[in-house]
């Protein structure tokens, strides 16, 4: 069969005929697309017209269509069902394509184009609107940080640098999902389980047989902590699951300990980051993110971690004097932390997370939770395409279509966990938004929620609810989405930006009148108790355990990225020492409460592209906070503020400068006041 990929799609939305491509597929059109895009930029760099907006950023923007077509479409299906073929596949484009990007960002010709239409608009030869302004610096910041300035040689050094980064980066999330499946816990005595609910073991019953194995399998999610921790009534279990967690990419296993590979990465980026002439990794990342500076970073990080860790071990305090009455002489572990925690917010008539769940059933969220979120606010609708075919036969497509019925854009909802999914939640494009090219956005939504048992609901946990939600913000930024140049649209912001849209639209998972619609218990259809939805409602954003290892985490990242690299372990043994330094350091070091990710599987930082930058979730809850502290003064799911919100702010993606947009919308800048208050460090 010809490879539909080599043109645009014919299928609806531009959706990608996965029923019919073959992973060959895939790595032919990749090899093409990139000759076929640095072709199209050799007509730009020869081109000896005078420079314009056309000749230039146009067609600069419509060169790589086939690169990207097939690059969105390999990288849905391979992070969210991956294969041996994929493997090699990202192992084998992943240099290929550092290298490619080299090829564009150390080309002095290019370059002379853009700095060419740069004199001419300040020359007032030719006039610039706003968004070809903003296009035109963010290209001529991306040579600059690329390297152009740079001598030969130092060139050649900066290329090999990206080549291996990208090709330990690969390496780094292969070994994380190998060790992630190897950790899996497995039970053969039902009494150690003591605690889930018939759901919960079916399904991780079925998570066995799916192995080949006996009795069950309690599967291991991207966090340290795990939702079955809450559960568990018999300690040995619950220390097992956590410990097989927490050292994960420890023990030497060469299929899974990525100690070599961090460490390696984390020295690389500091030489490369020296060579740029930056202080450190960090500095070159903060560059180009809304806070400027490390400086910057540094100051909010270290003004909220101790405040959080210092409330969380007051908590701490209370868990250890309940402990002491369920099991005497014990102390208080990062495994018991969970569950003494729901237990004691069930004696003090505070919601119990388990008790939630029979409320929760996934459909019954997205829809009347999720999607009726989206319209009450921005006045689209959802309709399901059982015609269409996503990346995977679980994965649903659903068109979404305007208020007055016009075509807007898609979703893919693949919700489910399974062995050859990457660990944790996610949005991906498959179509970017453009009007220079005509496109309507095609966005996905990917979590890794428990599959349910055959002829059993799926049913969620409140995290897994508000991952929902969160996830879903990032979808609603890449659907309304109303750019003119595609490599603008959506999410294609500053890293510490990219979080807040997705962070706000966790609020409305509190929202009375949709908790009304949505929460509804899957058997009997009666409303989740009024009590619940009170506490629920006065808990929304509040949990310290949750920001207190958030903070460790990015301080962590931050260690990592801010050490000279004679200064990092100079052996593997050494990273867990480096660790519990750093955490000490930046008063933040809690056995009981452990960062969110530790550095062996940190995929954001390590296999993602959150390096130095997780500080992101933390500087855009600022913008967060302030933001639903506006909605609250609208009125809060109004409809007349969310289409102000779009039209401001979600609409303008990428295509000026992002804290400008947040101005625009809001009037001024962000109120640090309404996050301390959240988060009780006020």
């Amino acid at each position: 069969m010809t490879n539909s990929l080599l043109r645009p799609s014919t299928l609806p939305f531009g959706l990608p005929d996965y029923a019919h491509l073959t992973d060959a597929d895939y790595r032919e059109a990749i090899d093409r697309g990139m000759a076929e895009q640095l072709a199209e930029l050799d007509e730009i760099a020869v081109d000896d017209s005078p420079a314009t907006v056309a000749n230039v950023l146009e067609a600069w923007e419509r060169s790589g269509a086939l690169l990207d077509r097939a690059m969105n479409a390999f990288w849905v299906a391979k992070s969210a069902d991956t294969n041996d073929e994929r493997d090699a596949i990202e192992e084998e484009m992943a240099p290929r394509l550092a290298q490619h990007s080299d090829a564009i960002l150390l080309d002095a010709r290019l370059y002379a184009r853009l700095t060419a239409l740069a004199e001419r608009r300040d020359a007032g030869e030719v006039t610039l609107d706003e968004q070809e302004a903003h296009l035109l610096e963010e290209r001529l910041k991306a040579f600059r940080r690329g390297g152009i300035a740079l001598p030969e040689a130092q060139q050649a050094r900066l290329r090999e640098l990206n080549t291996e980064l990208a090709t330990l980066s690969t390496r780094f999330d292969q070994m994380l999902v190998a060790g992630r499946n190897a950790a899996a816990v497995h039970v053969t005595d039902e009494s150690e389980l003591d605690g889930l609910d018939d759901g919960q073991k079916a399904a991780a019953r079925e998570a066995a047989q799916a192995a080949g194995r006996e009795g069950w399998l309690l599967t291991i999610t991207n966090t340290t902590g795990q939702p079955v921790l809450a559960d568990l009534t018999h300690r040995p279990t619950r220390e097992r699951v956590f410990r097989a967690s927490a050292e994960r990419g420890l023990g030497g296993d060469p299929d899974t300990d990525t100690r070599s590979v961090l460490l390696t990465m984390a020295r690389l980026r500091d030489e490369r980051a020296h060579l740029l002439g930056y202080p450190h990794h960090a500095s070159y990342a903060a560059e180009v993110g809304c806070a400027g500076s490390t400086d910057a970073v540094n100051e909010i990080l270290g003004r909220l971690g101790p405040a959080a860790y210092g409330l969380v071990r007051a908590r701490g305090e209370q868990l250890q004097a309940h402990l002491e009455g369920i099991e005497p002489g014990a102390s208080l572990e990062p495994w018991d932390w969970a569950y003494v925690d729901a237990r004691l917010r069930r004696q003090e008539a505070v919601l119990d997370p388990a008790g939630l769940r029979p409320y929760l059933e996934f459909d019954r969220v997205l829809v009347e939770g999720v999607f009726a979120a989206a319209t009450a606010l921005y006045g689209i609708t959802f309709h399901p395409r059982e015609d269409l075919v996503g990346y995977t036969d679980v994965a649903r497509v659903y068109e979404v279509r305007e208020e007055d019925g016009s075509h807007l854009g898609a979703v893919v909802i693949d919700p489910y966990t399974r062995p050859t999914k990457q660990g944790g939640a996610w949005m991906t494009s498959i179509v970017d938004q453009s009007h220079l090219l005509d496109a309507a956005p095609v966005v996905t939504n990917t979590c890794n929620f428990p599959p349910p048992a055959p002829g059993t609901p799926s049913l969620l946990s409140w995290d897994n609810v508000i991952t929902l939600f969160h996830e879903f913000g990032h979808d609603l930024h890449g659907l309304l989405s109303d750019v003119r140049f595609p490599s603008r649209s959506g999410t294609s912001v500053p890293r510490d930006f990219v979080e807040f849209p997705s962070q706000v639209n966790e609020i409305w998972a509190y929202e009375p009148t949709l908790l009304a619609r949505y929460a509804v218990h899957h058997e009997t259809g009666e409303p989740m108790p009024a009590e619940w939805v009170e506490q629920l409602r006065g808990r929304s954003g509040k949990e310290t355990y949750r920001y207190a290892e958030l903070l460790a985490a990015m301080l962590l990242d931050q260690a990592w990225h801010q050490t000279p690299a004679d200064e990092l372990p100079a052996y593997d043994e050494g990273v867990e020492a480096f660790e519990l330094a750093a955490l000490e350091r930046a008063g933040v070091r809690y056995a009981t409460v452990p960062p969110r990710y530790r550095s062996t599987y940190f995929h954001h930082v390590f296999g993602g592209g959150y390096s130095a930058a997780y500080y992101s979730y933390l500087w855009s809850e600022v913008m967060d906070a302030d933001t639903v502290a506006w909605f609250g003064e609208q009125g809060g799911m109004d409809r007349k503020a969310g289409e102000h919100f779009r039209r401001e702010l979600l609409g303008r993606g990428g295509s000026i400068d992002a804290m400008e947009t947040y101005r625009r919308f809001r009037g001024g800048d962000p109120d640090l006041a309404h996050l301390l208050r959240r988060i009780g460090a006020e």
